[in-house]
């Protein structure tokens, strides 16, 4: 067999599970007899789930049209957090065992009530990882919080978590970020000619599947991927960012490399956002997960933490640069006020270092690719005809 007919046989495998989660944990469930963990953007730490014996399934926006949840949640929330309602309304969450979420805003506190509304047999536990990075007390508030999810975990999965336990989990997790990292690195070099729909479904599969299975199956590809050899393309390279609980719709994808451009790295959180960052494994494995927390915006800054160490248009210059991108894209679902409010800051930083960028509103509901191709065409003639504004917007 070819290496590149097996290469998209993987990768195809892989995509047919990140399209249909819930499929792939209940199969999980009847062939293991374990319990099935929701647990919501952003900065969740599965690795305690796996280390109570449950499957964390990060959950996704269903691409259904929002029906019985449109009379139980705001229209002006977002279409993630409507597309969570929906699919409780709607009985596409009778798989799960619980629900854990470490993060919030309003429509996503909002999104919560309404689920336990819906779905009152289901636990449903928030335990709020704090916000605001620089403060004394943050850490072990946060380190707090981290127990009482082990203490959840445990009543939940009927079995106390060890602390071997817990560091076996971050020790595969970490494994699985740097299979996909590597990845990442071969993209940036050209080696590898990954399309951002593959990346997105590699990423996307790591936050369904048994993790020790999905870094079987990439450790089955890195290697084909590792014998190409780089071929030079004259094509603009573009950076995409933004989109930070939810995946961009594929077809968008798509038509940003119809353009006539090649993506060539993102910091989008069904992307490098969320495999950036390693737990610590040295120490106590509680307190690595706390480390790792803090640690993790450090390296992908995100506008709904407050670090003043940290900022996100430094982290975005910095990544063009290393991966000799043209311009940037940036992806903000709809209703999403962290990213909006964030905005005004990356514009001016963009601006200054007169990086060509472009903004696209992104929603559950439909997007008009064709408008939207317009403006991705006039971005790419921008780069390959630089004028005096370094915007497009």
């Amino acid at each position: 067999m070819a290496s590149s007919q097996k290469e998209n046989e993987i990768i195809q495998s892989l995509a047919d599970i990140a399209a249909d989660p819930s499929a792939y944990a209940s199969a999980w469930k009847q062939r293991t007899g374990g319990k099935v963990v929701g647990i919501m953007p952003m900065n969740f730490p599965g690795e305690l789930v796996h280390a109570a014996g449950a499957l964390p399934v990060v959950v996704q926006e269903d691409r259904a049209t929002i029906t019985l949840g449109r009379s139980l949640i705001y229209e002006f929330y977002c279409g993630y957090t409507r597309s969570l309602v929906d699919q409780s309304a709607t009985g596409k969450f009778e798989g799960y065992d619980a629900f854990l979420i470490v993060d919030h805003c309003v429509a996503l506190l909002g999104a919560i009530d309404a689920m336990r509304f819906e779905i009152p047999d289901t636990p449903i536990y928030l335990a709020q990882f704090t916000a605001s990075m620089d403060e004394p007390w943050s850490p072990p508030q946060v380190r707090g919080r981290i127990d009482e999810l082990r203490a959840r975990l445990e009543e939940l999965c009927g079995r106390k978590i060890a602390d071997g336990d817990i560091a076996t989990s971050i020790a595969a997790f970490n494994r699985n970020r740097g299979l996909l990292r590597r990845i990442y690195d071969l993209r940036r070099s050209g080696v590898a000619p990954i399309t951002s729909r593959q990346m997105q479904a590699l990423v996307k599969s790591a936050m369904v599947m048994d993790i020790d299975e999905h870094s079987a199956r990439l450790e089955e590809l890195v290697p084909l991927l590792e014998a190409r050899t780089a071929e030079a393309s004259r094509l603009p390279k573009l950076h995409l960012s933004g989109n930070f609980c939810h995946a961009p719709h594929p077809e968008l994808l798509d038509m940003i490399e119809s353009c006539g451009v090649v993506v060539v790295d993102d910091d989008l959180y069904t992307g490098y956002r969320y495999i950036a960052t390693d737990v610590p494994a040295d120490g106590d494995p509680a307190e690595a997960l706390t480390r790792w927390y803090f640690n993790r915006n450090t390296n992908v800054p995100c506008s709904t933490r407050a670090q003043k160490s940290a900022d996100w248009e430094g982290y975005l210059a910095k990544a063009v640069e290393k991966s000799g991108a043209s311009g940037i894209i940036i992806l903000i679902a709809k209703f999403c006020e962290p990213h909006m409010l964030y905005y005004p800051e990356l514009r001016k930083e963009l601006r200054r270092r007169e990086i060509p960028h472009l903004v696209i509103e992104t929603e559950h509901e439909g997007l008009p690719l064709e408008m939207l191709k317009t403006r991705v065409e006039a971005l790419v003639e921008h780069i390959k005809r630089p004028v005096r504004s370094a915007e497009a917007v």
